[in-house]
């Protein structure tokens, strides 16, 4: 963060941090969203965003849990503070000029909760989109899924009388 000088506001006297290194999962769109999103916003402490678990991020914070990083967003202030989840994201907030007064009232018992409840729904969106969950992010009948109400999803595979079953 060397060399990066905050742009001043009537809070920068009373507030050290001066930098903030935005941790993000680079595979996921809504994460890659974001990042975008707040690198185009006027900023009055910088913004700089390394993949969660890259060389990069583990060669700069090793005392950090970089399998976690990957779970939720993490933020790590210039001083070494360590922001994590929804106050993470508030953080992010308060570094951008248009967004701090938002974040004073994400801060708030009333506005974390809001916050809290924003990432949750946002991780479950994630969750949704990963390749690797299991059953992938629809059942469909042509592959075999049937729903009843009494007992939900069942899978039963289509024969292969044919011979030429799918494989995926």
């Amino acid at each position: 963060m060397a060399g990066i000088p905050a742009t001043r506001d009537r809070d920068a006297a009373r507030v050290p941090v001066l930098g903030l290194t935005v941790l993000y999962d680079a595979q996921c769109s809504l994460c890659a969203f974001l990042r975008d999103w707040l690198g185009k916003q006027s900023q009055l402490v910088p913004l700089r965003f390394v993949p969660a678990g890259s060389d990069e991020a583990r060669g700069e914070f090793p005392a950090l849990d970089h399998r976690a990083t990957l779970d939720e967003i993490t933020v790590v202030g210039d001083g070494g503070q360590v922001y994590r989840g929804s106050a993470a994201w508030v953080v992010c907030l308060w570094a951008l000029r248009e967004q701090r007064a938002l974040a004073h009232r994400l801060s708030t018992p009333a506005g974390a909760r809001l916050a809290r409840g924003a990432m949750l729904a946002a991780a479950k969106w994630r969750e949704s989109r990963r390749a690797d969950s299991w059953g992938g992010s629809a059942y469909y009948r042509g592959d075999g899924w049937t729903y009843q109400p009494q007992s939900g999803w069942t899978y039963n595979p289509p024969g292969c009388d044919s011979g030429t079953c799918s494989t995926r």
